[in-house]
């Protein structure tokens, strides 16, 4: 539950927040000064905090002060019903989360609290990065034992001690947020901000005016001055996620600020310097961007000072089995006791392919969860595309299994003769070129095999393959198929 304290001395705004923020996941307290907020604050341990600016005794930007000594992390938004420029910049250069102008705008208020609380729970989340889960005093983890993840777990460390800028790159759903959140968790800037920006999921006429901020009559809809997240973050970290969609002229900015720390506002003539960490992320390959002159080449050598991959789930099944008894304990029904996996249950999720990766585990399992009827998860409450993607058959209920495109058991019987031959032929062949990988090769020729044995025909192909139609447009495009075959 979100706690919020509002700190304002009128009477209708305490009972206006009462009404708007009336909701089972958030925890509201109303002091009337600013001494009474400080001496609440170590009591009540607030998520966020809401303070009006003119107030008796000590005012807003006084009580802001003090609250950054109490704690730094805590973000604070405050309002006021006289606003000017440069009561918003003192505010910003103080700390401030974000300021309002009294009367404030409903979705505008909900919007802003709702990211500060977001920005709350990120800066606080410890991320574990050691594959230990018998502890359980943390809430979000980067679980793994596999070679790869050990390398992402020592170069998580090694940056985190220095203050270079990342470039974490990866396919969507590997957890590259949570290993930006690890190196800030783990570095200096640990007690200052941090923000998290998508760049793909803001407007491109916006996202510039997101990251700096803008002045007032900047352009169309600019009433009022606005600071940018930099601003926000000075002295912290700010994570950019999905940097590769960013358009050239905020590349050109970023780019600036990364060398000299310097940049101006939309719509404004001043240098405003900042300390801030940049770690940034993208599940495109910047390289090839770089070459279709699509991304500036010099703003990704400033950004790629230290590179870390994280390896997709298919290419660390081992990790499978941890990540589901993480998820299991982490969506389990409060107060009540985490749910455990049949083996044939686990088995099936270890051979699916996980086009979606981590993200598409948890929320497989948290299906599995919801759906299932007793305090064990079997086959049947698994999402079908993981069973169609599995190649067990008689765990899942022998000859009369729900799963799409079954093999009869005397099928699947004959074939498996010559799966271990098979299999320990490919390991050999794996063995001798580490640098193959076998298994993205293996799956690639098969539905290429498939659609040219078909025409191009998706429902059939994956009849043959026994995985759903969506799943066959994935790996089409995720292999890039299309460039060889006309596929429809």
């Amino acid at each position: 539950m979100d706690k919020i304290l509002l700190i304002d001395d009128e009477a209708d705004v305490q009972y206006s927040f009462r009404r708007i923020f009336d909701a089972p996941d958030i925890e509201l307290h109303t002091v009337s000064s600013g001494e009474e907020g400080l001496r609440q604050i170590p009591i009540l341990r607030p998520d966020l905090v809401i303070t009006d600016i003119r107030m008796a005794g000590i005012n807003g930007l006084e009580t802001l002060k003090r609250i950054r000594q109490l704690d730094p992390k805590l973000p604070v938004i405050l309002m006021t019903a006289y606003g000017t420029t440069q009561m918003a910049i003192e505010a910003m250069k103080v700390g401030a989360y974000d300021y309002l102008l009294k009367p404030f705008d409903v979705p505008r208020l909900k919007a802003l609290v709702f990211a500060a609380l977001k920005a709350a729970r990120d800066m606080r989340q410890t991320v574990v990065v050691q594959p230990i889960l018998e502890a359980e005093d943390y809430d979000v983890g980067v679980i793994g034992r596999s070679d790869a993840m050990q390398t992402v777990f020592k170069l998580v460390g090694q940056t985190a001690a220095a203050d270079a800028t990342v470039l974490i790159t990866g396919e969507s759903g590997t957890g590259k947020e949570l290993v930006a959140r690890a190196i800030y968790h783990y570095s200096r800037r640990a007690d200052r901000p941090f923000l998290a920006i998508n760049c793909a999921a803001i407007p491109e006429n916006l996202l510039e005016s997101e990251l700096f901020g803008h002045e007032k009559g900047a352009f169309t809809g600019a009433t009022q001055l606005r600071i940018g997240k930099f601003e926000q973050c000075h002295g912290g970290t700010l994570f950019l996620d999905e940097i590769g969609d960013m358009t050239p002229a905020t590349q050109t900015k970023i780019l600036r600020v990364l060398q000299n720390g310097t940049f101006e506002r939309v719509g404004g003539n001043g240098v405003i310097q900042v300390d801030v960490r940049v770690i940034a992320a993208t599940n495109k390959r910047l390289e090839e961007a770089v070459a279709a002159r699509q991304f500036r080449e010099d703003l990704f050598y400033r950004l790629n000072v230290v590179r870390i991959q994280l390896p997709p789930l298919r290419d660390r099944r081992d990790d499978v089995r941890l990540l589901v008894d993480y998820f299991l304990r982490k969506l389990a029904v409060p107060g009540g006791r985490a749910k455990s996996i049949g083996r044939p249950a686990l088995q099936a999720l270890e051979a699916y392919h996980w086009p979606g990766n981590v993200r598409e585990l948890e929320n497989s399992i948290q299906r599995a969860i919801v759906v299932s009827k007793g305090q064990a998860i079997l086959p049947a409450d698994l999402p079908p595309e993981v069973l169609a993607g599995s190649p067990q058959t008689p765990s899942v209920g022998g000859p009369t299994s729900d799963v799409p495109n079954a093999p009869r058991p005397a099928a699947a019987s004959a074939l498996a003769g010559d799966f271990p031959a098979l299999a320990q032929a490919l390991f050999r062949l794996a063995r001798h070129d580490t640098r193959l990988k076998v298994i993205p090769a293996v799956e690639r020729e098969l539905v290429i095999e498939a659609l040219k044995e078909t025409s191009g025909n998706q429902v059939r192909a994956a009849r043959i393959l026994g995985i759903t139609r969506a799943t066959l447009r994935k790996r089409v495009e995720k292999f890039g198929i299309k460039q060889e075959l006309d596929v429809r």
